[in-house]
C-alpha cells in the first residue's frame, strides 16, 4: 500500500539549513552561514528549612540567564550595517534592538522560532586573511540580550 509521504515527514527531524533572521532597524530576511548560542539555563537555588529532619537541601528554579547569540556572514563590498550598528556604542546612544531567528521548514513556513529582546553587540570578528586560502571571508557579531 502506497502512503502519501506526510505521515513519514512528521517523524523526521528538522533540517537545521533553512533559517531566517531579522534584526529590526537593520533588514529583514537577512542572510547568514551560521547562528550559534541559542540557550537558555535556569540557575539551581539549594534551600534547606531550619525545620528540615535531613540533613540534604531541596533544588528550587532560580534566575533564568542567557547566553550571547553569534551571528556569522559573508563580507560583502560596501555592507558595514554590522559595524554601524556597534560603532553607535561611541555616542552611548546604541539601539537596542529586537532579533528574531526562525528555523523554516521545505514549504518556507516558520517551525520554530527565538526572538531576542533588547540586543546589542558586545563583539564583531572581522574575517581572517591568507594568502594561501580560497575561503570566502566571514565576519561574526556576537550580540547579548535580555531573552
Amino acid at each position: 500500500m502506497a502512503e502519501d509521504g506526510s505521515a513519514q515527514r512528521s517523524t523526521w527531524p528538522l533540517p537545521k539549513f533553512y533559517f531566517s533572521v531579522d534584526i529590526s532597524g537593520i533588514g529583514e530576511n537577512l542572510k547568514f552561514q551560521e547562528v550559534t548560542g541559542l540557550d537558555i539555563e535556569s540557575q539551581i537555588i539549594e534551600y534547606r528549612t531550619g525545620a528540615s529532619k535531613t540533613f540534604s537541601t531541596i533544588k528550587m528554579p532560580g534566575i533564568v540567564k542567557s547566553g550571547n547569540v553569534t551571528l556569522k556572514k559573508g563580507v560583502f563590498v560596501k555592507d558595514s550595517k554590522f559595524w554601524d550598528w556597534f560603532s553607535e556604542r561611541k555616542l552611548n546612544q546604541i539601539k537596542r534592538r529586537t532579533v528574531t531567528i526562525k528555523l523554516m521548514d521545505e514549504s518556507g513556513k516558520p517551525t520554530m522560532t527565538w526572538t531576542l529582546a533588547n540586543a546589542l553587540p558586545t563583539k564583531i570578528t572581522s574575517t581572517d586573511l591568507k594568502s594561501d586560502g580560497n575561503e570566502i571571508a566571514v565576519e561574526s557579531m556576537e550580540i547579548a540580550h535580555e531573552g
